[in-house]
């Protein structure tokens, strides 16, 4: 038997947007996971970006990050454009600021949809635009005394 779209679990949610925000408290993967469950998703894609210890060959010793006071804005109208291209059943996304330590989770998202396929494409488009579009930046300092900054104008 073919599946059917005019089941309300196949459709998006009417209030799919759960979680938006900008934090420098340590970030949770359980917090963000429990926002998107629902009973009617078939798929629940979850993507964690973590500080790592290098970056363009270089040792990365400490890293920060700022924003600008209409990040949390600009990621909850990402957010409604997602929402707006696929059948989202739930949809969170928080992002770190401060400093953090290698390891240190800086941004977590998570989309559930369906079925798995919508899943991953909703959250690749999440993440991918929250890179790319939200005023945030990274301030990295390297081991050999020299520091960038990623994603400032």
């Amino acid at each position: 038997m073919a599946p059917s779209n005019d089941h309300p679990g196949e459709q998006a949610a009417q209030q799919p947007i759960k979680l938006i925000g900008v934090r420098e408290t340590p970030l949770s993967v359980d917090e963000v996971f429990r926002a998107v469950g629902d009973d009617a998703a078939g798929g629940t894609a979850l993507f964690v970006g973590t500080v790592r210890n290098h970056d363009g060959g270089a040792d990365v010793d400490a890293l920060g990050y700022s924003c600008h006071p209409s990040a949390e804005a600009e990621m909850r109208r990402i957010a409604e454009k997602v929402v707006a291209d696929f059948p989202v059943r739930a949809l969170a996304a928080v992002h770190r600021v401060g400093d953090l330590r290698v390891g240190d989770l800086a941004v977590v998202v998570a989309v559930s949809c369906p079925h798995r396929g919508e899943a991953f494409e909703a959250c690749r488009r999440l993440i991918d635009d929250l890179k790319h579009e939200v005023p945030i930046w990274k301030h990295q300092k390297f081991s050999d005394g020299t520091e960038e900054w990623v994603g400032a104008c």
